[in-house]
């Protein structure tokens, strides 16, 4: 077994240890994040790090790295604060990592990368058309990491879209019926099977399955 102690983290080659850290933490989720600036420009960025904040009121969250140089998703936000959240799925994986490039501000992503930005029920920001599941946001607050100068931003859900044989009776989404994409560290990506799902767990009580949809 390999074993890396605190002193030889911070020996490492830092393309090394920037691989190493971001993909022994786990699978995460992989999305495309919408937005558009003020004089119209269409931005799109792949995220690795949005999370669930909360079901009520519903919010998730997602780590921006530090603001000494540009980030237009960051410039967009704070200009009207929509965005949009796009799993990326099995079809799109190439453009999607390719929204990582550094384009510059008034070059939209969408355009690039051949992906379709798509308006629905009058949303301000862009949702990717080829994405099955996306969720509109809009931000509510910033919080600095103090220990890297990173920001974890806060959105509110305002619209969910997803397919409907991705949905149980429950309300539960079962995201590989999408071909919904998960990210290993900054370059890879892979496509997660169910293997199963169990009821809520209980002191020294197993329970059967939830109802298929």
């Amino acid at each position: 077994m390999l074993y890396y102690s605190k002193s030889d983290l911070e020996n490492l080659p830092t393309r090394f240890k920037s691989n190493l850290i971001n993909s022994c933490t786990g699978y995460k989720s992989c999305n495309l994040l919408g937005t558009i600036s003020e004089k119209g420009v269409t931005n799109l960025a792949i995220f690795n790090s949005i999370m669930h904040i909360g079901s009520n009121p519903p919010l998730l969250g997602f780590i921006l790295r530090p603001l000494t140089v540009k980030r237009d998703t960051y410039e967009n936000l704070m200009l009207n604060g929509d965005f949009t959240v796009n799993h990326v799925n099995k079809s799109i994986i190439k453009s999607a990592h390719q929204t990582s490039a550094n384009y510059e501000k008034e070059i939209s992503e969408f355009e690039k990368t051949g992906l379709t930005a798509e308006y629905l029920d009058g949303f301000s920001a862009p949702y990717v058309g080829e994405s099955t599941i996306k969720l509109g946001c809009r931000y509510e607050n910033a919080y600095e990491i103090k220990e890297n100068g990173c920001l974890l931003i806060i959105g509110s859900i305002l619209h969910i879209y997803l397919p409907k044989e991705t949905q149980h009776k429950d309300g539960w989404v079962q995201l590989d019926k999408a071909q919904s994409i998960s990210a290993i560290g900054l370059d890879g990506y892979a496509l997660p099977e169910l293997l199963t799902r169990l009821a809520y767990a209980r002191p020294d009580k197993f329970e059967d399955t939830p109802d298929e949809p």
